[in-house]
């Protein structure tokens, strides 16, 4: 999570949508930067909410703006199956090797997960908290030109991305079956996205 005091803004770390490297590109312009732990730096609304947002506004008198990055409901899947496919995954109970992309998907459609699917949901992380705190500004992952070009006139300040905590290549592709069970099951990360400008 970035934040930048005088601009007003929050910026969540979504996991899957690149933010690490947003966070190593922008971290000199920061005000706070929070990558350690992993809990905190992912904080999703209702974390922010009960603990930054507190922070700043008893303190400073001051309510900051959020932003955050979604990404395409399949796609990001398919960075997290492609993630727990590194090298050093093999044997862990969060692997996804020698599981297929499609069982990968069934599995995070269960309500009981099994640790290799168990990776969280964007809808969930951005979900408005009932005192009205909630993401002002969404962004979707597949269009950085407008993430940037908002970030750079937001800062005043330019800078330039490199690749940070990339997943491995690899085609990932849903069956059709159950490419059609997951938008129905999971319809509200495919409105969320659907929803973004």
């Amino acid at each position: 999570m970035l934040v930048f005091y005088k601009e007003r803004l929050a910026f969540l770390s979504v996991p899957k949508t690149g933010t690490t490297a947003y966070e190593t590109a922008l971290a000199p312009r920061a005000d706070m930067v929070i990558s350690e732990p992993p809990m905190l730096k992912h904080a999703p609304v209702y974390r922010y909410n009960r603990f930054i947002r507190p922070m700043f506004e008893r303190v400073c008198d001051v309510e900051l703006e959020v932003m955050a990055v979604i990404r395409e409901p399949v796609s990001w899947l398919g960075s997290w199956y492609r993630y727990r496919q590194r090298p050093f995954m093999t044997g862990k109970p969060n692997s996804t090797h020698g599981i297929s992309f499609d069982d990968f998907v069934l599995a995070y459609m269960k309500g009981d997960k099994p640790a290799f699917a168990d990776v969280g949901s964007q809808f969930q992380f951005v979900k408005s908290q009932p005192n009205g705190t909630g993401v002002t500004h969404f962004f979707r992952y597949e269009d950085q030109q407008k993430l940037q070009t908002f970030l750079q006139n937001r800062l005043s300040f330019d800078f330039e991305l490199k690749n940070e905590n990339v997943s491995p290549t690899m085609d990932v592709n849903l069956s059709e079956d159950v490419a059609r069970r997951f938008r129905k099951k999971c319809a509200e990360e495919f409105d969320l996205y659907a929803s973004i400008n």
